[in-house]
């Protein structure tokens, strides 16, 4: 996310409220908010845990929140030395975003293209755009800062721009992540009903031009979605996952986060991919998934081990 205007790294320590010590020499102002993969040059994010130290201070962020003190700071960096990182950041976040309440179905500063059909009940944020020709049916909600190209259509109940899943366990419940990013919906995509497509936490939800959704399909935080995408019912995307170009991923499959799914490749029916996916073209089965044609191999095996183990067990009776 990016800052409507820029902050001083003495702006943003005045937001967390308490002073932090500091290594590094500033360079430029805070130019925005965000997390590991979505950080830009002149970001301000956040680092508590041993996994994600060194990714972070090899990041392209400029300013780093951050629990540790024994760390070199890296050239051009500033580190903030925390206690809490992540309530720290919170600070921020809370700061330059702001829940606007809204008294009317259509927030004032919507705009909407020409020959798009809202139908009844619909409820469009602050900052959405909606291009033109589209159809959006009753009772769709579509959060603030939600973008929406030509052709779209989305069926009843669904919900674009909603909040990420993204907690912290602590001893005493959980720390949310709260949500600052936006949702982009490319041209001539189809949205099924009762579907979900979370807004990004700090960067973008992006949904690919001519992708089409079944119903009862859930994509996370920060994921991307390629063109010509086919999702049937009840899928799950989970948060910061790249699907590339022209993949179908067929009914109650899920992938997990963080993976990357090459162009072209078919998820089967209730699959469950947990990683990456780098040749193009691979058709999946399973859970975890593997390749289609070794799993139904397989499975014919596994079918065979009673027979096989009644053999046996005669064989050794005959000894």
């Amino acid at each position: 996310m990016k800052f409507p205007k820029p902050l001083t790294l003495g702006e943003v320590v005045a937001i967390i409220g308490h002073p932090l010590d500091m290594a590094g020499t500033p360079k430029g102002k805070v130019r925005g908010i965000n997390e590991l993969h979505s950080v830009e040059e002149g970001d301000l994010t956040f680092v508590d845990c041993n996994k994600y130290y060194k990714r972070v201070l090899e990041s392209k962020a400029s300013f780093i929140l951050i629990n540790k003190k024994d760390l070199e700071c890296p050239k051009g960096k500033v580190l903030l030395f925390s206690e809490d990182p992540l309530l720290d950041y919170l600070q921020v976040v809370k700061k330059v975003t702001r829940f606007t309440h809204q008294t009317s179905n259509i927030h004032p500063s919507a705009v909407i293209g020409e020959g798009t059909i809202i139908q009844p009940l619909v409820f469009i944020g602050e900052n959405v755009k909606i291009g033109k020709n589209c159809l959006i049916h009753s009772n769709v909600s579509i959060y603030a800062d939600t973008e929406i190209g030509d052709n779209v259509i989305i069926h009843s109940n669904s919900t674009i721009g909603g909040d990420a899943c993204y907690f912290q366990k602590r001893s005493d419940g959980w720390v949310k992540l709260d949500s600052c990013g936006r949702t982009f919906i490319g041209n001539d995509v189809e949205i099924g009903c009762n579907c979900c497509i979370d807004k990004g936490v700090s960067g973008v939800t992006y949904i690919g031009d001519g992708t089409k959704f079944d119903n009862l399909v859930q994509i996370g935080h920060d994921t991307h979605i390629g063109k010509r995408v086919l999702l049937g019912a009840q899928c799950g995307i989970a948060g910061c996952t790249y699907i590339d170009d022209d993949c179908r991923i067929w009914g109650k499959a899920c992938v997990n986060k963080d993976l990357y799914v090459a162009k072209n490749t078919t998820l089967l029916a209730v699959s469950a991919l947990d990683k990456s996916i780098t040749e193009e073209g691979a058709t999946l089965f399973g859970m975890p998934a593997v390749d289609a044609q070794s799993k139904w191999k397989e499975m014919v095996y596994i079918r065979n081990l009673p027979k096989l183990y009644e053999e046996i067990s005669k064989l050794k009776k005959e000894q």
